[in-house]
């Protein structure tokens, strides 16, 4: 859409932008569970979402920041993580006062555990409010996370979605009933442990906000922030495999090749489910893949609003960690950690090869007889059946009954014609194979369900009309819709008194009953105007009345 001043931003969801964070997190208050999470009351000015059944009788875990980062923070409160998340406003430190009140509020006896990713404005409110909250008698513990390589050499590295492996190892001994120095002391390790690294094709927008895409439209950012923070480098749009390639090449030197690692696959907002599959599937692929051991996604844990891009951060597993990023937590947000495992591959079920046993070769002169002068004659009539489709649809109707009768043709030898319920079936298997288009689909459906009806009772008009009863039931025609429907069901419908010769006329006379139908209402003709209809005979109706046609002569 257009501003005022003729520049360009992206469309959102939302009421009116200076309320768009509250109104979030009722959101997510609404639709938890009612003893899960609450708010405290100094909301919206001091916005703090905390554990509703809270007893203080345990290290309290709080972390936070800007919002426009969910599900974190506040998607992380709750049993095994964090006790409570002090929000400010879009990519926006809460203030010191929002901080010290998160304290005072979930603080007991045994402290709190503040855990803050590396951005000045965190490091600086969390921190004061830490030391205010400290001279008020509070045990209070603070760790700083730095987990992205992005910038090597730099000396404050961002602190990214890694800062997750840390409210999970934190909220773990935190709700063993661990003291506070033994919480800080893990979360400190933990953070120390922790490599990350961003790849974007696009900025993310904020809601309200003029939108400059600095990428080019063949551009992708290596490195870039979680507040859209520009990254080390631009890197030209290429298959996955070889963006994770330099991701893995840049995240490698700074693990510990011998050592087990847990991997976090995160979504930056954007990315469709399906392309994070791919993504999962080439970090694992990747060399990178075989030390992880742990995988935690992909999904979105740590976005950045909308930024179509995805991150991999990375830890290294000893047997405390593993226990803690194994065990189960109550908040939906945090992906369950899976161990490492092969692609399992069970044997597909083979297709039957007959109702009524192997669909082994059978002779019956009569049958072979028949069918091949069926499939001739529909051979015989390719172009004609070609010329009526060119009218009404696209033309290939007469090239598509050809080709599955010369499939038909050329296993003969093979169907078990001694056996009318397994030829049918076999009939089914050809079309449905040969056959392109719908047309073919729905003939194999005709001849299988016809085939289950003839084994069931050995009754062939019987059999053909619950062919035709399935076949209409899937491919949604019926007679009037002008299709092939209007020769196939007078025709069978007149075969049941068993004279053929009034199926075939039936059959006759359903096709030429399709000039007169000015709309169709199944198939390519449903898209052709009244005008190009009148006249033309559909192409499948007049092919099953030949069929019929060829059945009466044989009689």
């Amino acid at each position: 859409m257009k501003n005022k001043d003729g520049s360009q931003s992206m469309k959102h969801f939302f009421n009116r932008r200076e309320n768009i964070v509250t109104e979030a997190l009722d959101g997510l208050l609404l639709t938890s569970s009612n003893d899960r999470l609450a708010r405290l009351d100094s909301f919206p000015d001091i916005k703090v979402i905390l554990r509703a059944d809270w007893d203080k009788s345990k290290v309290a875990i709080i972390s936070g920041g800007g919002a426009g980062h969910e599900p974190s923070h506040a998607g992380f409160v709750g049993k095994g993580m964090l006790t409570a998340a002090v929000s400010g406003e879009i990519f926006a430190s809460p203030s010191v006062d929002a901080v010290l009140t998160a304290i005072r509020a979930v603080t007991g006896p045994k402290g709190a555990l503040l855990i803050v990713k590396n951005y000045t404005g965190d490091r600086l409110n969390f921190g004061l409010a830490a030391e205010r909250a400290r001279a008020e008698g509070f045990d209070v513990e603070m760790v700083i996370v730095a987990d992205d390589i992005a910038i090597p050499g730099i000396n404050q590295p961002r602190g990214v979605a890694g800062t997750l492996f840390v409210h999970k190892i934190s909220g773990y001994h935190a709700e063993r009933g661990d003291d506070l120095k033994t919480v800080a002391a893990h979360a400190a390790a933990a953070a120390g442990d922790i490599v990350s690294l961003g790849m974007s094709l696009s900025t993310c927008s904020v809601p309200g906000q003029v939108h400059e895409d600095r990428l080019g439209r063949n551009e992708g950012e290596l490195g870039l922030g979680i507040h859209g923070e520009p990254g080390v480098e631009r890197i030209t749009l290429q298959p996955v495999a070889d963006i994770v390639a330099t991701m893995v090449a840049r995240l490698s030197p700074a693990l510990r090749e011998a050592e087990s690692h847990a991997l976090l696959i995160n979504n930056l907002g954007a990315v469709p489910p399906l392309e994070m599959a791919v993504i999962a599937n080439a970090v694992l692929s990747s060399p990178l893949g075989r030390c992880v051991r742990l995988t935690i996604g992909p999904g979105p844990m740590m976005t950045a609003l909308n930024m179509n891009g995805f991150s991999l951060s990375l830890i290294r597993l000893d047997d405390a960690r593993d226990a803690a990023l194994m065990a189960a937590v109550e908040p939906h947000a945090w992906m369950p950690a899976v161990e490492r495992h092969q692609i399992r591959i069970i044997a597909a079920p083979r297709t039957a090869a007959g109702l009524n046993g192997p669909a082994a070769a059978g002779e019956n002169a009569r049958i072979r007889r028949l069918i091949t002068a069926l499939c001739e004659h529909l051979i015989s009539r390719e172009s004609e059946l070609n010329r009526l489709d060119g009218r009404v649809g696209d033309g290939d109707t007469g090239s598509t009954v050809a080709s599955g009768a010369r499939s038909v043709l050329a296993r003969l030898d093979t169907l078990p014609l001694d056996r009318p319920a397994a030829t049918l079936a076999s009939l089914g298997d050809i079309l449905g194979a040969s056959m392109g288009g719908s047309s073919g689909v729905l003939l194999s459906i005709f001849f299988t369900a016809a085939a289950k009806a003839m084994a069931d009772r050995a009754d062939i008009s019987a059999a053909l009309l619950a062919g035709l009863d399935r076949m209409t039931f899937y491919g949604g025609a019926a007679v009037g819709d002008r299709t092939m429907v209007d020769a196939l069901s007078p025709a069978l419908q007149a075969l049941a008194s068993g004279d053929v010769a009034a199926a075939a006329r039936a059959a006759a006379a359903g096709a030429e009953s399709t000039k007169a139908m000015t709309k169709a209402g199944a198939g390519r003709a449903s898209y052709v105007g009244e005008r190009d209809l009148v006249g033309v005979a559909d192409p499948g109706a007049v092919a099953v009345a030949g069929a019929f046609g060829v059945v009466a002569s044989l009689a």
